[in-house]
């Protein structure tokens, strides 16, 4: 019976064990108990968000002036998204205000709130044409000598080539050392090339955003450079030239109000504390401007971004060792500084916080903080995509998930979530110090009546400015992958990842099989004494159609002589029901290595390495990393990159995923193992539409290789026409054809699919078929090959074969089924299966498969 919550006693009864799995301290039960009963979310009184990243990323910050110690409070965080994958889209579109709220949070609207707030604001030079704004700035000149204007910033004022040439701006601004002309129409290099060269003192030079860049980048910067003799920033980048100049623009000090023209600009560096020259392509930083003497109050430096690449290692920890004010560093890692956070923060002992964290703490903490000095992986986006793909992409940086269960069963599926404005902010670390879990409120003691929170509480003691951080992957250490799953968050290593995946295929290219016993005629089974064998079986379709005569259906295991069951059978069963070693199973020993899918693809790559018709398999619970080393190559060759998730072993395209999205693929592996297998892009197609192909095999035995398949396979439709826009990944109807369970069942019989197919594509079945047999035979091959212990002479199975053309109509395994899944399937619509030149009736398929599999008969079966 329910208990409503009405009292503390209540709340610990109904919840007691959703706290403990949820690890929430005993110390916080009673006060989550009063802040859960009256719904107060007081986490703006403790915090703060605010925006990093350039507005692309945010983090939350402590403000209560007092200290929180650890496990003294707790929080309750709203849940602002839930869905089921395949909802997602169709909630954020349909509730109001919902996507907007999501591309807020989860910052990938920015575009177009500057946008908005530049639109609110134009005033000054923006009102002005190009030609008004010269000719202001040239009265200037003509008033008071041509050092009165040594920057101008043409911005964003449609200037092409013809109308840059009748500025005439070198006459008129013979000493300019600043020019910007970002988001213009400049095409021409030559043209624009030689008119930069009569700038004689320029200093920085910007050409953003201009048509000029797109094609001919290299050509015109190295022009430029050449014909400038006293450039330093090209584009946003340092020149070779550079001097302090260029440090204290960077630094803040010279602008356009400011110029630094006329001054001793290594003098006017020695009051830096801060400068940040991060990805402004620096190959040296052996300058005259860059040096302890010229810089010596500097306590803050950003690199990240720059090659660096004319130093040695030890050369340049030496330089910036010798910056005796330097004690926070910026860099990348790996990088030109080293490859690990414990090696740069060990070789440069002055230095007290590298990428933002401690370096006591990394140090002392080893390996395990190596995340927090790698770049976010920051949502990305092109000019125009909507917001609702936005969304969708951005969102496996931000989403967490639960599985409902009740006392019966476990959901099938999982929930995700994303955490309200506060919430999302957590940003990670590996030394954190708050923790979140979901957590289920049922005030009337009742499933039905949950509402989902996530619960936060702090873990360490905190101050006002700390950022308030967590762990991504709370309880994941290296055993489970959890650098290669940080992936999902950061910028990892590509080079790390990519050679861990070279070496794998080079090891699966030097596979080769061995021979196969060819097949020899199994005997017969017979009893003694000339009766019908006696079959047991738990499926009910073999119990209703099974009416051969040599067969008689038995209530009694231990006295059949066919075991057809839909339970696994091993030792500790067999000596439960008491079965003996004299009755045939309708399954092989360790036949797991065909029927679940990571061990499919195991067995298939032992046997053959990489092969045409099975598409590059990963399970992602053990080769995560090769993986990944396999996405950024194809990402970086810039082919296609679209994967399929499925889980080891479920069927009806249950938690099934495809995704191009590398944060997706990790954050997936979250809702159990699964494997990434290469997605079939370009599949053959019919009447538009994605379809595969149910073939039934039939296994005599495994030494000598004896199988058989039936003459008429199973045509699966799916009912959407196929397309890869982004929005159709998440349409079950679209991507999958097993609409026996979602959807409308949408197949047809053998012979029809055949002709139609035939005339659409023109192309004999004669053909493909063959083609589909050999690869059956080369599956099973593979089993016997890796598996010979598989083998036993007390076994038959009939398994399903599902299988997929390409658009050049070449057979893709997709996977292997076993026994009870093919018997559930074929009821659905066993004419269809049974085809062939005339229709033969739904009961005829058993009898068919036990005359073929005991009696070796071989009507409406074909050996392979």
């Amino acid at each position: 019976m329910a208990t409503t919550i009405l009292t503390y006693q209540d709340f610990i009864k109904v919840h007691e064990l959703l706290l403990t799995a949820a690890g929430i301290p005993p110390s916080l039960y009673r006060k989550l108990y009063e802040k859960l009963s009256s719904e107060a979310f007081d986490g703006g009184e403790y915090f703060q968000v605010e925006p990093v990243e350039d507005g692309r990323q945010r983090r939350l910050v402590m403000t209560s002036s007092e200290w929180m110690r650890s496990e003294s409070n707790v929080f309750l965080v709203d849940h602002a998204l839930s869905f089921r994958l395949s909802d997602a889209p169709k909630q954020l579109q349909e509730v109001p205000g919902l996507v907007q709220r999501m591309a807020s949070l989860m910052c990938v609207d920015i575009d177009l709130n500057s946008d908005s707030e530049e639109a609110g604001d134009e005033s000054g030079d923006s009102k002005l044409s190009v030609v008004e704004i010269v000719e202001r700035e040239y009265q200037k000149v003509k008033k008071e000598g041509p050092g009165a204007v040594v920057w101008l910033e043409l911005e964003d004022l449609d200037i092409d080539d013809d109308v840059f040439l009748s500025l005439d701006l070198p006459s008129k601004f013979p000493d300019l050392i600043a020019l910007s002309l970002c988001d213009n129409k400049l095409k021409v290099a030559d043209t624009i090339i030689n008119e930069i060269g009569k700038f004689k003192h320029l200093k920085a030079l910007w050409l953003n955003n201009n048509p000029i860049l797109q094609n001919s980048d290299d050509y015109v910067a190295a022009n430029i450079i050449q014909n400038c003799p006293s450039l330093e920033i090209l584009n946003s980048s340092f020149t070779r030239k550079y001097t302090g100049w260029a440090l204290g623009f960077c630094g803040g000090i010279y602008d356009q109000e400011n110029p630094g023209c006329g001054h001793d600009n290594e003098h006017s560096l020695r009051g830096l504390t801060s400068l940040d020259l991060s990805n402004r392509r620096i190959h040296s930083l052996l300058n005259k401007g860059f040096s302890p003497d010229a810089m010596p109050s500097l306590n803050y430096l950003n690199l990240k971004g720059n090659p660096l690449d004319d130093h040695s290692l030890s050369d340049l920890r030496k330089l910036l060792e010798a910056f005796t004010s330097l004690h926070a560093l910026e860099v990348d890692i790996p990088g030109p500084l080293g490859d690990s956070a414990v090696e740069i923060a060990e070789s440069i002992p002055r230095i007290s916080v590298l990428n933002g964290v401690n370096t006591a703490r990394i140090i002392e903490s080893g390996k395990s903080v190596i995340d927090s000095t790698l770049l976010p992986r920051l949502p990305e986006w092109t000019t125009g995509e909507p917001l609702l793909d936005r969304v969708l992409n951005a969102m496996w940086l931000y989403l967490m998930s639960y599985r409902l269960a009740d006392e019966e069963k476990i959901d099938e599926t999982s929930i995700w979530y994303v955490m309200d404005e506060l919430g999302s902010a957590l940003r990670h670390s590996d030394l954190p110090n708050f923790r979140v879990a979901p957590f289920l409120y049922m005030p009337d003691g009742k499933l039905e009546s949950a509402v989902s929170f996530t619960i936060l509480w702090p873990t360490k003691d905190i101050q006002s400015g700390d950022e308030c951080t967590r762990d991504y992957l709370f309880g994941i250490g290296e055993e489970k992958q959890r650098s290669a799953r940080l992936t999902a968050w950061f910028h990892t290593p590509q080079k790390y990842f990519i050679k861990e995946y070279e070496n794998y295929w080079q090891n699966m290219r030097l596979t080769s099989s061995s021979s196969v016993n060819n097949a020899s005629s199994t005997s017969s089974v017979k009893r003694g004494d000339g009766l019908p064998l006696r079959v047991y079986t738990d499926l009910p379709p073999v119990e209703e159609y099974l009416t051969h005569p040599s067969f008689i259906l038995t209530n009694d295991p231990k006295e059949a002589d066919i075991i057809w069951t839909c339970m696994q059978v091993d030792e500790e069963t067999r000596k439960a029901i008491g079965l003996n070693d004299q009755q045939i199973i309708n399954q092989f020993p360790f036949e797991a290595c065909l029927v679940m899918k990571h061990h499919l693809a195991e067995t298939v790559q032992k046997a053959y390495g990489s092969c045409e018709w099975f598409q590059p398999t990963y399970n992602l619970e053990t080769q995560l990393t090769q993986f990944i080393g396999d996405y950024y190559v194809r990402e970086n060759n810039k082919t296609d990159n679209l994967w399929i998730l499925k889980p080891w072993n479920m069927a009806r395209t249950i938690d099934t995923t495809v995704t191009g999205n590398l944060s997706a693929i990790i954050r997936l592996m979250e809702t159990g193992p699964k494997i990434c297998q290469k997605y079939i892009e370009q599949p053959a197609l019919f009447r538009g539409k994605k379809f595969d192909l149910r073939y039934i095999v039939l296994v005599r035995s495994i030494n000598p290789l004896e199988l058989f398949i039936t003459d008429v396979f199973w045509v699966r439709l799916a009912n959407n026409t196929y397309t890869l826009d982004k929005k159709s990944l998440f349409e079950y109807e679209t991507h999958f054809t097993v609409m026996n369970y979602r959807g409308t069942l949408n197949h047809m019989n053998t012979p029809e699919f055949v002709k139609e197919f035939e005339q659409e594509h023109q192309v004999k079945w004669s053909d493909i078929h063959s083609r589909v047999k050999q690869m059956i035979r080369k599956v099973f091959e593979s089993a016997a090959l890796v598996h010979p212990e598989m083998h036993s002479p007390m076994s038959r199975a009939m398994y399903g074969v599902d299988v997929m053309l390409d658009s050049s109509f070449k057979p893709k395994l997709l996977e292997v089924t076993y026994c009870p899944d093919c018997t559930r399937a074929c009821k659905y619509d066993m004419e269809a299966i049974m085809g062939g030149g005339e229709t033969v009736k739904g009961q005829d398929f058993y009898n068919y498969i036990f005359a073929c599999l005991f009696l070796n008969e071989t009507t409406h079966v074909t050996p392979l």
